[in-house]
């Protein structure tokens, strides 16, 4: 099979973006022609791009991801962005619904004086964060939340999150990739989307000293009620926006 039937395949199950992944299934082949049928036959099936390949590209890095896993988006790198500037020096950093610690890696190859430890609900997640985060001096563990973290209540200087912030009733109309592969609680956001966002920011009011900063994704149409959720926790918000990242966050200061 040449990389041009490879692409012609791809195009017709509706890849848009089929001489890129064309090129990244040859590399994961690594030359075995076996091997490359069986990666193009996962992906024309449905499956995400990155679960075949077994990394998602984040703020130019590789993310190790599994399949029932949350893939990270791209736009969540203002995120960490965001937290790596605003994080003190020698500053502690709390990675909250961390997934796979895409935000965490990011932050620690931006900033690597900075204490950083990232808690998700998801075991599968948590085990590839802890392998990813471990060389970079980073930390992952499972927690609801914050349920795990009581020992560090006022004294983290960033809390950065990306919650899931899909209104129930939307994930329907997700594209199959994610519904279908994806873990039902890694993208649910509750009736409104804000569920996971209120519970993040409570999170926060409780983790933060003062003086500290929650950054927190949302959506162009969740971003009202996620700084008023801010608010309600007795947080400072404003919104910062990254357009070529298609990406809107919710910085909240205590």
């Amino acid at each position: 099979m040449t990389e041009h039937d490879a692409v012609a395949r791809l195009r017709a199950a509706g890849c848009v973006f089929a001489e890129d992944e064309a090129g990244l299934l040859a590399e994961a082949a690594g030359g075995d022609p076996a091997e490359a049928e069986r990666l193009l036959a996962r992906r024309i099936g449905g499956e995400p791009l990155e679960h075949v390949l077994g990394w998602a590209a984040f703020a130019g890095l590789r993310i190790p991801v599994a399949p029932g896993v949350f893939v990270p988006r791209r736009r969540t790198a203002l995120v960490a962005r965001l937290a790596a500037a605003l994080a003190p020096r020698d500053g502690l950093v709390v990675d909250l619904c961390g997934g796979t610690g895409a935000i965490a890696a990011a932050i620690a190859h931006a900033r690597p004086d900075l204490r950083i430890v990232a808690a998700d609900v998801d075991p599968a997640a948590v085990a590839l964060a802890a392998a990813l985060l471990g060389p970079l001096g980073a930390s992952s563990l499972l927690s609801d939340l914050d349920e795990a973290l009581g020992d560090l209540a006022g004294t983290v200087d960033v809390v950065a999150s990306c919650p899931p912030y899909v209104p129930t009733a939307e994930i329907p109309l997700m594209p199959r990739e994610a519904r279908d592969h994806e873990p039902t609680r890694a993208l649910d956001g509750g009736a409104d989307g804000t569920a996971l966002q209120r519970g993040v920011l409570a999170a926060s009011s409780r983790l933060l000293r003062p003086g500290g900063w929650a950054v927190v994704e949302t959506s162009e149409a969740l971003v009202t009620l996620t700084a008023q959720a801010a608010g309600d926790e007795g947080l400072e918000a404003t919104v910062e926006r990254d357009e070529p990242l298609g990406a809107t966050v919710v910085v909240a200061r205590r």
